[in-house]
């Protein structure tokens, strides 16, 4: 049997509070909320850009991301250049977002892709990168890949 050609659809992550979720999500990587629905505590918002779904929130859940547990490790999100990565990276300044590394890191010692590494409201590890122009920031983790998050 031959392998279907798969493509990543969306991404649901499960948060603790929808609303601030949703802002942050919107104000820091400039999704616009595509559909929304549930009641109380069951609440869930359809994100993305352009038309197109890329993130759902599921209001489910109580403490915060567990790095030792099996699932999710991060989320990447890819743009065309290390300027739009930048360009994030001072929104979420503005946020007081915690980041794993200091500025645009690339993804290993000799890679010209790199971004920036931080996280959401809950803990989720995140990562904005462009693919070329980062050859000449700094690799933090030396030959291990950058967005280990180590």
């Amino acid at each position: 049997m031959t392998a279907p050609a798969l493509a990543t659809g969306h991404i649901g992550l499960n948060v603790t509070d929808l609303d601030r979720s949703v802002d942050f999500y919107r104000r820091a990587l400039g999704f616009e909320t595509l559909g929304a629905g549930g009641e109380g505590e069951r609440r869930f918002a359809f994100l993305g850009a352009d038309g197109k779904l890329q993130v759902t929130l599921w209001q489910q859940s109580d403490g915060q991301f567990n790095v030792k547990t099996p699932g999710l490790h991060h989320l990447s999100f890819q743009v065309g250049t290390i300027d739009e990565v930048r360009a994030v990276e001072s929104v979420l300044k503005e946020l007081n977002v915690a980041f794993a590394h200091d500025g645009v890191v690339a993804h290993g010692e000799g890679a010209s892709s790199g971004g920036i590494f931080f996280t959401d409201p809950d803990g989720i590890r995140l990562e904005v990168y462009a693919p070329a122009g980062a050859e000449h920031a700094p690799a933090p983790s030396g030959a291990a890949p950058t967005c280990g998050f180590f």
